[in-house]
């Protein structure tokens, strides 16, 4: 493949016209970035999806970018709401995994002698892991209303307060969903994992704010150098997996009654305005909501953790939500292509919103200086909250990369570190760890992700998101 070099931070691969052509693919990414791309499918898999019906403005991969099933994980690609399609692959199994940062008003110095008591708490409150499940007396007809009603139903029930409700994406409910399109399976596997963290890359870190990258931003985030934050990363746990699986499977039905030809399977569609598309974004829908619920209720817990360690309230420790936000998603937006503005049917896998200020999507008490973008990097290092800036809007679809990204699989990890090195590595850093598994740490370490703090240099030199903060870990909580 001809990849051609724009910048020292952005790549081309040029469309190709006529009957078996496809359009373009730009990836952002440096030369060291670039070069662990080339080392497996990432650049092959976006060339696939090139070739989809109805695509708009290419397709887009962030610096974080590596090989998933069907789409690059890291990548962004958006189809026209009359003649597209959605495709369950290039959103993703895990559906609207995403991010989450609560501030404290609590120091450094003041959590140092609590952090083995809250670690303790945290790990205990929270289940994790594979197969995880937590006894909270809800039943189908609770999961019902919470796929369809979203954060506000389980703030019904307690968890939280009405203020967490306007610091989430979508406000914690996307319109439209439809539980009678999941499948009973599907519902069987979500209900006793609501409030639980999900195995591998997901986790909670106590964190404090080791720099502020920009005061302005910094300010009106709520943020300042040496404040304790709490970031959590889980999605919609075996719900949103089953719900993937089972349409993945219907979809590769449909391409055979209608005839389709694809490149990869695993890039299977359902034609917007057909049953099925519809049927998807129903079930879809359903799981992003769910998703959110189970930050919303994880995040109560880590509220009682907290007040079990420092016997207060969670009022009187700042215990706000910043944001939350997806990466595993596909929502119909506004966006200007080709000197228009047209809606388009935007898949976001492995990345998540990074808008500018002023759209109408953005929390009120956000849309002057842009929607907080949530990076979390690998366990060890650090993570970044960063803000929307007008690069995303006008190369990305409004899109930020949602990671550091891995460079080793999971079995090459496990032959290569042992877990005595990333113990030692995080005990030399002063960095508590509760872990359920040996061969967990292995497969997590540090060492298996790309260094974040490049990652974040091509975003911000792309100008598609403006650091604001960078956070260090002082907890790692992990299934």
């Amino acid at each position: 493949m001809d990849v051609e070099k724009i910048t020292d931070d952005k790549f081309e691969i040029k469309p190709v016209a006529g009957a078996r052509g496809r359009a373009g693919v730009t990836i952002y990414a440096n030369e060291a970035l670039m070069g662990k791309m080339k080392s497996d499918h990432t650049l092959q898999q976006a060339l696939n999806a090139a070739t989809l019906p109805g695509l708009q403005g290419g397709v887009k991969i962030m610096p974080d970018g590596h090989e998933g099933y069907g789409f690059p994980i890291g990548g962004v690609m958006a189809f026209g709401d009359d003649d597209g399609i959605v495709s369950p692959g290039a959103v993703g199994f895990d559906i609207n995994c995403g991010v989450r940062l609560i501030k404290t008003s609590i120091g450094e110095d003041e959590i140092r002698g609590k952090i083995r008591q809250l670690s303790d708490a945290l790990f205990k409150n929270i289940p994790s892991g594979v197969g995880s499940k937590l006894q909270l007396g809800l039943d189908h007809k609770d999961l019902e209303m919470i796929c369809e009603n979203g954060v506000e139903y389980i703030v019904g029930k307690g968890f939280g307060t009405d203020e967490d409700i306007g610091s989430i994406e979508e406000s914690g409910c996307m319109d439209d969903a439809d539980f009678s399109k999941v499948s009973k399976e599907a519902a069987s596997r979500g209900l006793h994992e609501l409030g639980t963290l999900g195995a591998g890359n997901h986790f909670i870190e106590v964190q404090r704010v080791d720099r502020i990258l920009d005061e302005k931003v910094g300010k009106a985030y709520g943020l300042h150098e040496g404040q304790m934050v709490v970031m959590v990363h889980t999605g919609s746990r075996g719900f949103g997996h089953q719900i993937c699986s089972d349409y993945l499977r219907l979809l590769s039905e449909y391409r055979r009654e209608k005839g389709i030809e694809i490149i990869d399977p695993e890039l299977s569609y359902a034609r917007i305005g057909d049953r099925e598309a519809e049927d998807y974004m129903g079930a879809m829908k359903s799981a992003v909501n769910y998703a959110f619920v189970n930050r919303q209720i994880i995040t109560d817990s880590i509220r009682k953790s907290f007040g079990m360690a420092f016997g207060k309230e969670p009022n009187e420790m700042g215990m706000e939500i910043l944001y939350d936000l997806s990466h595993n998603i596909v929502k119909l937006e506004e966006h200007r292509v080709g000197g228009r503005r047209i809606m388009l049917y935007v898949h976001r896998k492995g990345s998540t919103r990074a808008f500018a200020a002023g759209r109408k999507e953005i929390p009120q008490k956000y849309r002057d200086v842009g929607q907080p973008v949530l990076i979390p990097g690998s366990m060890g290092t650090a993570s970044y909250v960063l803000c929307g800036a007008e690069g995303a809007m006008s190369e990305t679809f409004g899109s930020s990369c949602h990671g550091a990204g891995r460079v080793m699989s999971r079995h090459q990890a496990l032959r290569e570190i042992p877990a005595t090195k990333t113990f030692d590595s995080l005990r030399g850093k002063n960095i508590e760890i509760r872990i359920r598994t040996s061969k967990l740490v292995s497969e997590e370490a540090e060492w298996t992700y790309k260094d974040v703090d490049e990652v974040i240099k091509v975003v911000k030199n792309n100008n598609i998101a403006k650091p604001v903060a960078r956070n260090v870990p002082v907890a790692v909580i992990k299934g």
